[in-house]
């Protein structure tokens, strides 16, 4: 069944719980009947979107409204993931014996009336998530404030597949039926350098100071020895100063802390997309800001001279646009090299990038999390740091951490360097909540002062080995011409599957999703990236040898079967054409219909092997 089969909202029945199961019992099994109603409100979700999107456009809303607008885009890939998690578990059988209540309509009232409608929908969403899972759905009883709905309904539906991968990885010794996670941007190349690296003896210190709180802002040895990498890393036209460093544990939370010490709720950072997924929950989980897509398009024009260009004539486009639909935009966010393509900005682009922020008084983050991931020696990377002259310092602000250029993610170190001393004092406050342990900071202060081992042992092995995996996916994409986009960084390669989808929809692109899951391969579907052209996918590639052969045996045979799947398609259109074209008398004298439709669609399949 096609989830455009149901598209009219109508069709969702408008019963009460037990109508709705007597009548299931007598037309349908309950599993079907469910997976009907679920396909039904999956479409008339993405109905009401794309009309309330027109109506954006179309006419400009009173701003005391705005405030209480969820971004559109934000919307679509909540409820999106939120919608087909739901058939997720009915495919799986996973409803059991639970009850499934349909979602009642809210009802009209004064005052604010689309606060309550949102947070009502929250909580009809997160009661039917958990009572299709194993939670125990009797002890609910909307305990969550609607801050807490929204927020466990947003990460339950951004990180299922994640979770799903941690239930089960795949080992080529112990469990080589678990799941492939090609989708997570992790670099798996040197943990066997890493591991030994860490277990030398200058690792094992500890003194009173390291098990008692630290420093919010990072242990002083962390942040000079930080500032000290980054000035030679970065080539910093002067010394970086330390006061200027701020350690978190991780840069999603380096992120979301930005985003709140920047921005008042509601309000809103440009992001060229696509982009690096996670953005939109480390933006709304404590700052509630709004993230407004720069979109870039994959055609090469005259205007593109290349694949998904980002130029200052669509910046200040976006930005127009935002300052029509009432949106207060206080920065521009960017990711270089960039997440997901690999694209790595000119000297030149990212001077008009932060013009272009200065003239319209904008913050700039630029997140470099993949600055020593740089593996082709052809290509030239400069950091924001290296700039001798930035437009506009005080709004300037760097991202990096250890996760993606030493594959230690497991660490949770990020660090933001700002120029600005009163966003650095703002931010420490972060780290009473999210600091790093002080065992753990001594670790990263050795690993970052042992400059011989990096620059003679690690970053020439991983970059070799960053190339050698490159160079084996990339042959494999070729040999099976999948278009894709490298620029020699990163750990991934950015795919077309556009020519597997039948029509070129995000909802087909979900499928595709949702078939490479079957067969316990994750890959990271473009809709998550925020892309407005449906059939891209992300494909990491730092992993084994061994690792990767087995991905792509998978990745093929999902490929293989979405394309006998789509000729099967089309030759029961066809089929279905030539027997509604025949008279009923002349079908009536040798077979009937089904007959001859069924007895076409065999012949043919035989013929093509299928």
């Amino acid at each position: 069944m096609s989830i455009q089969s149901r598209s009219n909202p109508s069709d969702i029945p408008h019963m009460s719980d037990g109508q709705v199961w007597d009548q299931a019992s007598r037309n349908h099994s309950i599993h079907t009947c469910l997976m009907e109603m679920v396909l039904s409100l999956q479409q008339a979700v993405a109905d009401h979107i794309t009309q309330l999107a027109t109506r954006h456009q179309q006419q400009d809303l009173v701003p005391e409204e705005q405030g209480h607008n969820q971004p559109i885009w934000g919307q679509e890939a909540l409820l999106g993931r939120l919608m087909f998690q739901m058939v997720n578990h009915l495919q799986f059988g996973a409803t059991g014996g639970q009850k499934f209540q349909p979602p009642c309509p809210s009802e009209d009232s004064k005052g604010d009336v689309r606060s309550r409608e949102q947070a009502q929908v929250s909580k009809q969403i997160y009661k039917i998530f958990y009572q299709l899972t194993n939670f125990e759905d009797t002890s609910i009883n909307y305990v969550l404030s609607n801050r807490g709905v929204e927020t466990s309904a947003l990460y339950h539906g951004s990180f299922q597949d994640y979770n799903t991968y941690q239930g089960n990885k795949y080992h080529e010794d112990k469990n080589t039926s678990g799941f492939i996670n090609l989708g997570t941007s992790e670099n798996k190349l040197c943990t066997d350098l890493l591991t030994e690296r860490l277990s030398r003896s200058d690792m094992n210190y500890i003194d009173d100071d390291l098990l008692q709180y630290s420093d919010w802002r990072g242990q002083p040895f962390l942040r000079e020895e930080v500032a000290q990498f980054l000035t030679y890393y970065c080539k910093a036209p002067a010394p970086l100063d330390p006061e200027n460093v701020v350690v978190l544990n991780g840069c999603s939370s380096v992120f979301s802390a930005l985003a709140t010490v920047l921005c008042d709720p509601g309000e809103a950072f440009l992001v060229p997309t696509p982009t690096y997924s996670d953005f939109v929950f480390s933006a709304h989980l404590y700052a509630k800001v709004d993230l407004v897509p720069v979109d870039l398009e994959s055609q090469v024009s005259d205007a593109n001279t290349h694949p998904f260009q980002l130029t200052v004539d669509k910046l200040e486009q976006a930005l127009l646009n935002a300052k029509l639909e009432g949106k207060k935009v206080r920065g521009l966010v960017l990711i270089n090299p960039q997440n997901p393509l690999g694209h790595i900005y000119s000297q030149d682009s990212l001077m008009e990038y932060l013009e272009f922020a200065k003239k319209h008084s904008l913050h700039v983050i630029i997140d470099e999390i993949y600055m020593l991931s740089v593996f082709d020696e052809s290509i030239t990377f400069r950091s924001v740091l290296s700039m001798e002259s930035l437009p506009d310092p005080n709004k300037t602000h760097m991202i990096w951490g250890t996760s993606k250029d030493f594959g230690i993610s497991g660490f949770r170190f990020g660090t933001l360097y700002t120029h600005n001393k009163e966003v650095a004092l703002a931010m420490s406050s972060f780290g009473y909540l999210h600091g790093i342990s002080g065992i753990t900071q001594y670790k990263l202060h050795r690993l970052l002062q042992d400059r011989e081992w990096i620059d003679n042992v690690y970053l020439p092995t991983n970059h070799s080995r960053l190339q050698e995996a490159h160079r084996f996916i990339t042959n494999e994409l070729k040999s099976s011409k999948i278009p894709f986009l490298s620029h020699g960084s990163g750990l991934y390669v950015w795919i077309s599957l556009r020519k597997y989808l039948d029509p070129c929809t995000f909802e087909e692109e979900l499928l595709l999703h949702r078939r490479f899951l079957d067969k316990k391969l994750i890959l990271s579907c473009g809709k998550t990236f925020m892309c407005k052209e449906p059939g891209w996918f992300r494909l990491v590639f730092a992993a084994t040898p061994l690792l990767l052969k087995h991905a792509m045996q998978r990745f093929y045979t999902v490929l293989v079967e979405q394309e006998q799947d789509w000729v099967v398609k089309q030759l029961e259109d066809a089929i279905n054409q030539e027997v509604e074209d025949l008279p009923a008398s002349d079908a009536s004298q040798s077979y009937s219909r089904e007959v001859i439709l069924t007895s076409g669609l065999e012949g043919c399949c035989s013929d093509l092997g299928l």
